[in-house]
């Protein structure tokens, strides 16, 4: 019988010994993955940031194509430049609509519809538009050729994306 005494008080003194480091056990795990969660999410941000980046560039391109084409179907003796950006959706100096841009694209940075623009020599058209956001770019070099002049560069603000002053240039 002695010994089923001693035995229930070492299962009892172990039982509570044990929960102990259960309990670290459990706090170093959830640790851990706390750390992991925090990682992973930085990580996902980095990788969306970056894909607003690349869309940024790329509806930078279709604005630029856009002023590009505005220019080439001006009628003599009319501006080169549109006047608003609504005017590349249906330019006005048309009877018929005439498209040079699909559609007002949002920034992908601010996600904003709102643009920058950069108004012509005259002040009465848009030559270039660019983001509204001040945040420091992610991407600072190896661009394409057209987009060499944004390398190095501290602010998406600073990404303008313009039509060539020379008539036919892209």
């Amino acid at each position: 019988m002695a010994s089923v005494h001693a035995n229930v008080d070492m299962t009892k003194h172990w039982n509570r010994h044990s929960g102990g480091f259960t309990y670290l056990g459990l706090m170093i795990v959830v640790a851990i993955i706390g750390m992991v969660s925090a990682a992973t999410l930085q990580l996902g941000s980095v990788l969306q940031r970056q894909a607003a980046e690349e869309e940024l560039l790329h509806i930078g391109s279709e604005f630029r194509n856009a002023l590009v084409s505005y220019g080439n179907a001006t009628p003599v003796g009319q501006s080169r430049s549109p006047h608003t950006l609504e005017d590349l959706l249906k330019d006005p100096r048309y009877p018929n609509p005439r498209r040079h841009l699909r559609r007002l694209y949002a920034d992908p940075i601010t996600g904003k519809k709102e643009w920058g623009t950069m108004s012509s020599p005259d002040g009465k058209g848009i030559i270039g538009i660019h983001s509204l956001s001040t945040a420091t770019p992610l991407k600072i070099d190896n661009f394409d050729p057209e987009f060499q002049r944004f390398e190095r560069r501290t602010s998406y603000v600073e990404w303008a994306f313009m039509a060539p002053q020379e008539p036919g240039k892209r």
